[in-house]
């Protein structure tokens, strides 16, 4: 590994400080490195406030000597929004050598914090961890540049891909351990997903059990009557201002819709109707499956919809991670769709 990957990776470890924390911002981390040791550090910690760079900057608290390196996860903003543009900052810092990772997602926008800095007379390097900065922002560089969130599955199933389990011994068909750990994926969300019966059926909560300064996500639950129990606690709780309801909407449509709230992820948790459709129209970009060593038979399957229409066309899954929690084994992949055995 060598030094730009190196200091490249502390920068990474800053950015992960914010993630879940930033949307509708990418989550970004800087470090300042003088003669190969860190000086200064910083990560963007909310929108609206200073971003990485800003805050790495300031924290150094005097002026930049012509030897120092600004490493960052992503290219600087070249533009003006809540906070100044952040090559404006570098510039104006004295800054002399600066090492992206990701490029800027957003077409209007790649390389032009590049070119800025450049034409200051800027060095400027990039590349360094590029892959791992940009899977970093995944759900932010989708929604960027289709105006479309990030689209999760989760749910937790038994072996032979059942919801539900005999209602004499309780809802739960996965661990507490694996419940706990799906609570991450809930913090990191802008908004989670359901269908009507879930609601009718399950009455959950749908907020993040945590620390109490976690954010909470949007709920969000399609109907196609709009028959809705008024006494559910989505509609009741602390939180029943932030629950959306959207009655005989296509999913794609409220994805659209969701996007245009400045929605940059949405997990889809239920039900099994509800994440058969999703996968039938290609519209999950990412899956969370944990799976529990039981066998329940009959219930709901975990995704219904009509189904591939041969084995040849089946979506299948790419760069799958398995790890085991408790006694579940949690799956996590990306689907690659397929239409008449070509993949998309």
């Amino acid at each position: 590994m060598n030094n730009d990957e190196r200091f490249m990776g502390e920068a990474l470890r800053e950015a992960r400080k914010s993630v879940g924390q930033t949307s509708p911002n990418p989550a970004v981390g800087a470090v300042l490195v003088l003669r190969n040791r860190i000086v200064a550090r910083g990560h963007h910690r909310r929108a609206g406030l200073p971003h990485a760079e800003i805050e790495c900057l300031r924290r150094f608290k005097r002026a930049v000597p012509k030897d120092a390196v600004l490493y960052v996860t992503l290219e600087p903003c070249s533009s003006v929004g809540r906070t100044g543009a952040c090559t404006d900052a570098i510039i104006r810092a004295g800054v002399k050598s600066v090492v992206l990772g990701a490029t800027d997602p957003n077409p209007r926008h790649r390389g032009r914090g590049i070119q800025i800095l450049q034409d200051a007379g800027i060095e400027v390097r990039s590349g360094a961890l590029a892959e791992k900065c940009a899977h970093l922002n995944e759900a932010f560089n989708k929604w960027i540049a289709t105006g479309i969130p990030f689209v999760i599955a989760k749910c937790g199933t038994s072996l032979d891909g059942r919801l539900t389990r005999p209602a004499r011994e309780g809802r739960w068909i996965t661990s507490a351990a694996a419940r706990k750990h799906s609570q991450r994926l809930r913090a990191d969300s802008d908004a989670i997903l359901v269908g009507a019966e879930t609601i009718r059926i399950d009455n959950p909560h749908l907020t993040v059990r945590g620390p109490r300064n976690s954010r909470q996500p949007i709920r969000v639950v399609i109907t196609r009557s709009g028959k809705l129990p008024r006494p559910a606690r989505i509609f009741t709780d602390r939180h029943a201002k932030n629950t959306l309801v959207y009655r005989n909407e296509p999913l794609a449509a409220v994805l659209a819709d969701l996007g245009k709230k400045n929605v940059v992820s949405v997990t889809i948790e239920g039900g099994g109707n509800v994440l058969g459709h999703a996968l039938d129209e290609h519209l999950i970009d990412k899956v969370q499956i944990y799976i529990a060593p039981i066998f329940t038979g009959g219930g709901i399957p975990a995704f219904g919809g009509s189904g591939a229409r041969s084995t040849s066309e089946s979506a299948r899954l790419d760069r799958v991670t398995f790890e085991k929690i408790g006694p579940d084994l949690c799956v996590t992949g990306y689907p690659k769709y397929s239409v008449m055995g070509v993949t998309e």
